[in-house]
């Protein structure tokens, strides 16, 4: 959602500096290697996690608990559609419970070149937000998701270092360009190899203690694509966590553009919302 600065040296013949030659050949060569490969892991996961099919629909109920233990509960529905995988893509957000959130509706337009612009319609006030830059990792309705982590966070934010590898996932540790666009030093991700799927991330403040951490708890094939539909994001310092369980999936609708227009703030596109949307 970041090129990593490496040398490349090549390996030389010359029989008088063959031995520190060759040394330096391969240690400069594997650090380019292990930072083309991280940034590869990364390319990889972000499409796996966002860009599943060339749209999408799926309704969505998220369970807020705070740290005291006392329960909200919200339910939209989100439609996508990509422009291009992995980078320009628009997503729009409805919500219907509780009453007093009903008819809220959200949207973002990704931009991977740019920052990406988000709407909020608060129906009670008539009123169409826009959400600025600098909000976009604050709190999505109340719950412990960001708006950054409804969308994805732009992959060309952060440098990437792949930590470990074994025989079934990856772990990559993310460093943000500029640190004072964030509240986090670093975060770690577990990448599934055999899916690609993020499993867990874990967020690090500036003394390297983990305060954050988001986990996929379910996976299941749908339309042949292997899709998260449990996920969990918990505060560690409060003890509050959110919930989102994700259902009526479907993708390759042909979800047409001007579904994402600002007008469907304040009047949804209802064809496309309900659970028979392209079938």
């Amino acid at each position: 959602m970041d090129t990593l600065t490496s040398m490349y040296g090549k390996k030389v013949s010359r029989l008088a500096l063959a031995g520190f030659m060759l040394w330096a050949s391969w240690g400069a060569s594997s650090v380019w290697a292990e930072a083309l490969s991280a940034r590869m892991i990364m390319e990889k996961a972000n499409l796996a996690a966002f860009y599943q099919g060339d749209d999408g629909r799926a309704e969505a109920r998220m369970k807020i608990v705070d740290g005291q233990g006392r329960e909200q509960v919200r339910q939209f529905v989100i439609l996508r559609k990509d422009l291009e995988d992995g980078a320009n893509q628009w997503f729009y957000v409805l919500f219907s419970r509780p009453s007093e959130v009903n008819r809220t509706a959200f949207m973002v337009k990704k931009q991977v070149v740019k920052e990406d612009d988000r709407w909020l319609y608060l129906p009670g006030l008539d009123l169409v937000k826009r959400i600025s830059a600098g909000d976009k990792r604050t709190s999505f309705v109340g719950s412990h998701f960001f708006y950054e982590d409804i969308s994805g966070r732009n992959i060309n934010d952060d440098e990437f270092q792949l930590v470990s590898d074994n025989d079934s996932a990856y772990q990559i540790e993310a460093t943000p360009k500029d640190p004072k666009l964030v509240e986090f030093s670093h975060y770690r991700v577990v990448i599934d190899k055999q899916t690609y799927l993020p499993l867990s991330a874990e967020y690090f403040d500036a003394q390297g203690k983990v305060y954050r951490r988001a986990e996929l708890l379910k996976v299941e094939l749908i339309d042949g694509i292997p899709t998260g539909t449990v996920l969990k994001m918990s505060d560690l310092v409060s003890g509050g966590y959110t919930v989102t369980q994700m259902r009526g999936i479907h993708y390759n609708l042909g979800i047409p553009e001007n579904v994402f227009a600002e007008r469907s703030l304040r009047s949804p596109p209802r064809e496309w919302l309900d659970n028979s949307a392209g079938h």
